[in-house]
């Protein structure tokens, strides 16, 4: 079992930067690819970047590319979301999500491909 908790959300000017956060319960932290991904309202689900257990391969949507970075602290358990030159298009509901027996240096773009979902975090970026 893995429980994710996200933190770091919040409410920004266009243009501005926040970083998120998502820590996660156990020992195995560090041998579960990772994933963000954030859903608007009346939207659907959508992936915004992923990074392998080792954190050597990240992949990122086009839509954020250049702009917002993952990473991971396997000594802490933590993920995180650097996100800079925010849009009033990043406003979502972001969420981190971890998947179990990931393939060797692989990231997951489909979010039916991970095993367990943090509650989310509120990202509001005003024009």
């Amino acid at each position: 079992q893995m429980q994710l908790v996200e933190s770091g959300g919040g409410l920004v000017q266009a243009g501005g930067s926040l970083r998120l956060s998502c820590g996660g319960s156990g020992r195995t932290f560090s041998s579960y690819a990772m994933g963000w991904f954030r859903q608007a309202p009346g939207k659907e689900r959508e992936f915004v970047a992923t990074i392998s257990w080792s954190g050597d391969y990240t992949a990122y949507a086009d839509s954020v590319k250049g702009r917002f970075t993952i990473a991971r602290d396997n000594a802490k358990n933590t993920l995180y979301l650097q996100m800079n030159s925010l849009k009033p298009e990043d406003t979502a509901v972001y969420y981190c999500a971890a998947k179990e027996k990931p393939g060797y240096g692989l990231g997951y773009t489909f979010s039916d491909e991970y095993n367990y979902w943090g509650q989310g975090t509120q990202v509001t970026v005003s024009s």
